[in-house]
């Protein structure tokens, strides 16, 4: 995030940081002016380049509600060579990665956990990440943004499917993420495989923008997604929070954030050819990664799956031991969780009489 945007953020939430986090406000204000340094110099060089680069073809996006696997999927697609993937550098540092990637990372290494708050899955500064980290970074709004000030008015959700944002807001988007995309391109010269899951609200707006674009969606048992989401959002309060956070309306927040979602997702499927897109069950997909991804390269008509198989096996071999968190939920909280969410539970076959 650049300075300016770093002071607009704090004036839209009226400077309400809580004095026990003022040293992360220090260290907020620090990198701002770091990153806006940075970001000039780059420009200066890179400008021309990232502007006449052209993408190599239409990404491959990932999407799905979080904590439904696509971090996994994300850690799978990325054994294919073939593809590049933004890296959690390139992403908290969008606006100068092209200039800064080589340095800047030896010396910060101890600013990044070997393993996320949320799960214990492997992080740093190398491995792929979501791209709306990128876009947080470049001054777009995003509904990450709510990390920042919990407890205040959610000001965000609305550029969660960007349906009723303002025509000049719209266009400033799409013209942040394509700079990304294409020093991303210049940086890599590969196809890049994107995955967000705030994209799932937004696959007919970016099927507008990249007609040949591939969707692999992902999706998971509401009934483990809902608790998992709501410890995720603890989590990354209690770590990025510029407040003490007191979690208040969390639980309607992510009730309606899905249903705005889906509903979204639903009716920008209806652009899309039916070659665009594949649908797969987590739970298939930890049975067997190797087999259903398979079909999904079958049914996308991406590249030859046989070349990537042994690597597939490989990073699954690894991951077999991996344990997911386990909730216990209450009978009244199932059956909330299933009044909100009933109409995806029966669409992908989560229905009660399956259970």
């Amino acid at each position: 995030m650049l300075f300016s945007d770093w002071v607009k953020l704090a004036a839209e939430n009226r400077f309400r940081c809580h004095p026990f986090r003022l040293g992360l406000v220090g260290t907020v204000t620090q990198a701002t002016v770091f990153n806006s340094a940075l970001k000039w110099a780059s420009q200066t060089l890179y400008r021309r380049r990232v502007a006449e680069t052209q993408l190599i073809d239409d990404p491959v996006f990932i999407v799905g509600h979080w904590r439904s696997g696509t971090t996994y999927l994300h850690e799978l697609m990325s054994c294919d060579d073939r593809f590049a993937s933004p890296t959690s550098y390139q992403c908290f540092a969008a606006n100068h990665f092209l200039l800064s990637e080589r340095i800047v990372p030896k010396f910060l290494w101890f600013l990044m956990p070997s393993k996320r708050p949320m799960d214990n899955v492997k992080f740093g500064w190398n491995v792929p990440q979501e791209d709306e980290f990128a876009l947080c970074s470049m001054g777009v709004p995003s509904p990450y943004l709510r990390m920042a000030f919990p407890n205040e008015p959610n000001r965000y959700l609305d550029y969660l499917d960007l349906a009723d944002i303002p025509s000049e807001e719209l266009d400033a988007w799409k013209a942040a993420f394509l700079d990304f995309l294409k020093a991303l391109t210049l940086h890599t010269g590969k196809r890049l495989i994107l995955k967000s899951p705030t994209h799932t609200a937004r696959i007919g707006l970016l099927s507008q923008m990249f007609p040949r674009a591939k969707f692999l969606h992902i999706v998971r048992d509401p009934l483990a997604v809902y608790p998992s989401t709501i410890r995720l959002w603890k989590v990354l309060d209690e770590a990025q929070s510029l407040q003490i956070p007191n979690h208040e309306g969390l639980e309607q927040y992510v009730l309606d954030a899905f249903q705005r979602m889906y509903g979204s997702f639903e009716q920008g499927r209806e652009q899309l050819q039916p070659g665009q897109i594949y649908d797969l069950h987590y739970e298939q997909l930890v049975e067997d990664p190797v087999r259903e991804l398979r079909k999904a390269y079958e049914h996308l008509k991406l590249n030859d799956f046989d070349s990537v198989t042994p690597k597939l096996e490989a990073f699954a071999g690894r991951k077999r031991e991996y344990r997911t968190n386990r909730y216990q939920l209450s009978p009244n909280s199932e059956q909330k969780i299933l009044q909100n969410w009933g109409d995806f539970a029966t669409r992908y076959g989560y229905t009660t009489q399956d259970r």
